[in-house]
């Protein structure tokens, strides 16, 4: 496979086909409509790149393992690069028929298809997929602002049904803009995903009339794959004996671009289906309702017992009643792992683990605070883990 960068290879043999670099920034959503096409009319591999300049570099590191002969099955459509929590991109590759399947799958579970707003990078999946759903069911794609400022859920096509995929911290912050979440209350539904989702912060935006979706997927299953805790058709979703959450389905991908060994890791076959095993921990329901209760690496072992960040998690935002609060576990001489939370309110070490104290195990309540002005995202909208992990020695903290 070539990379299109205006140096063309030699190549010996059949021709393959090319990958295609598509810088994201500033394009229309008819140029971002056109690119997608052609990728999923065969044209091309499409690889959307970040808009700034540093990851961007990173991504195209990861692309140049496509010159290598073989490295990408003739079925693959698209290559996006994950948000690279670990510091390097992975290159997820879709084939068209998954992505098919995902756009369809999704129509059938919201009613029908329908014109879309683009509030995220077209780089990560979950924008990549808002274009391929407006793209394959013939209706408009319409680009706003991340910030959801100046929002309105108006149509192109009189009758149509209008569609918004977001992420959690977009919607955090507007508890007070009735004008927003009033414009937001007008779209036939909000998928909401990439994050946890605060319950409390669920609950304020449904009761302001949001017709909210919340979604679980990654890039490896074409964006969300289980809708309000039912998987998609055709979407078959097991927890092992670990709790560790394996996806079968048609909108698997096809494996990790220059990473057999990875891919190897994760894509597995099980009764002769292809099987991806996740990340994460979880609960499946007898009748298939899909509870999702955090990262397999997010417990961790502090003063020699398992504490579960994503239940501290859980409870740090439920008291402090905010979105914006993480809970990390950063490598302490004395417990090996000390938890700690990073957040903006203003509150003190000590006030935080006495509200804490009635609902968490003392091994669990957090043993240092960090407070800062605003948490640092990715450009997919989640706040970014690894860049609070890597400032925490350096911040202003209290200890216990």
């Amino acid at each position: 496979m070539r990379l299109t960068l205006g140096v063309r290879r030699r190549t010996l043999g059949p021709v393959p086909t090319p990958l295609r670099l598509l810088p994201t920034a500033g394009l229309s959503a008819e140029e971002l409509t056109a690119a997608f096409a052609g990728a999923l009319d065969g044209a091309y591999v499409l690889a959307p790149l970040p808009p700034d300049p540093v990851e961007a570099a990173g991504v195209r590191r990861m692309l140049a393992a496509a010159e290598t002969p073989g490295a990408v099955p003739d079925d693959v459509a698209l290559v996006v690069s994950t948000s690279g929590s670990t510091g390097t991109p992975k290159g997820v590759m879709l084939s068209a028929a998954a992505i098919r399947a995902g756009a369809a799958a999704t129509d059938s579970r919201l009613g029908g298809p329908g014109e879309w707003s683009l509030a995220l990078g077209a780089h990560y999946v979950a924008g990549a997929m808002v274009v391929c759903r407006a793209l394959l069911a013939g209706e408009a794609l319409h680009l706003v602002s991340p910030h959801l400022a100046g929002i309105a859920a108006a149509t192109s096509r009189p009758g149509a049904r209008h569609y918004l995929s977001v992420v959690p911290t977009q919607l955090a912050r507007l508890h007070e803009d009735a004008a927003t979440l009033a414009a937001l209350a007008g779209f036939d539904a909000l998928l909401l995903g990439g994050a946890a989702v605060d319950p409390a912060l669920l609950a304020h935006l449904r009761a302001a009339g949001l017709r909210l979706v919340t979604t679980y997927g990654m890039s490896e299953t074409s964006g969300g794959c289980v809708y309000d805790g039912r998987p998609l058709d055709g979407v078959d979703v097991r927890a092992q004996a670990d709790g560790r959450l394996a996806i079968c389905g048609p909108v698997l991908f096809s494996g990790y671009l220059g990473r057999p060994d990875l891919t190897a890791e994760v894509l597995r076959v099980d009764d002769g289906r292809p099987t991806l095993l996740t990340g994460d921990r979880g609960e499946v329901a007898p009748d298939g309702t899909v509870r999702v209760l955090g990262r397999l690496d997010d417990v961790v072992i502090s003063g020699g017992l398992n504490v579960d960040l994503a239940a501290v998690q859980v409870a740090v935002r439920r008291v402090l009643g905010t979105s914006d609060a993480v809970a990390l576990g950063v490598p302490d001489s004395v417990w090996g792992t000390r938890v700690v939370v990073v957040t903006t309110v203003r509150t003190s070490l000590a006030q935080l683990r006495d509200a804490l104290s009635p609902v968490l195990a003392h091994h669990a309540l957090p043993r240092g605070l960090s407070r800062l002005d605003v948490l640092p995202t990715t450009s997919s909208g989640k706040i970014d883990r690894r860049a609070l992990l890597a400032a925490w020695e350096s911040t202003d903290k209290e200890l216990a």
